[in-house]
């Protein structure tokens, strides 16, 4: 069956574009491919991230209620990354579920990623 639609963009909400797309550029390698002073997008494949300013912004609490969704990544070195990504801004919460199989972090403006080591 073919596919309905195609994903092209995951759009976060946030505080500063500018500063969140700077932390998830330098993360993913991935370029600006157009940018305002509301919002950020990154990425010239098929899927893109963009970063949107919204006033009063109000980062999701964690672990609770108030979690939407989150960001899954692959790494190859998971201690070096996580602390690369600390470097930069990122904050490990106590609160670690999975058992080991991945470790949850907050980039600098409180959404949720989660970073698994690639087999």
């Amino acid at each position: 069956m073919p596919a309905l639609v195609q994903l092209a963009t995951v759009v976060l909400d946030c505080a500063d574009p500018a500063a969140l797309a700077e932390f998830y550029q330098e993360i993913t390698g991935w370029p600006t491919t157009a940018s305002d002073e509301d919002s950020v997008y990154l990425g010239d494949g098929e899927l893109q991230l963009a970063f949107v300013r919204v006033e009063g912004y109000q980062p999701p609490a964690w672990p609770g209620p108030g979690k939407q969704a989150h960001l899954d990544f692959l790494v190859s070195d998971l201690d070096t990354t996580i602390a690369r990504l600390r470097e930069l801004g990122a904050r490990q919460p106590d609160f670690q579920p999975g058992e080991g199989q991945w470790v949850v972090l907050a980039d600098p403006q409180g959404h949720l990623l989660c970073l698994a080591a690639r087999d």
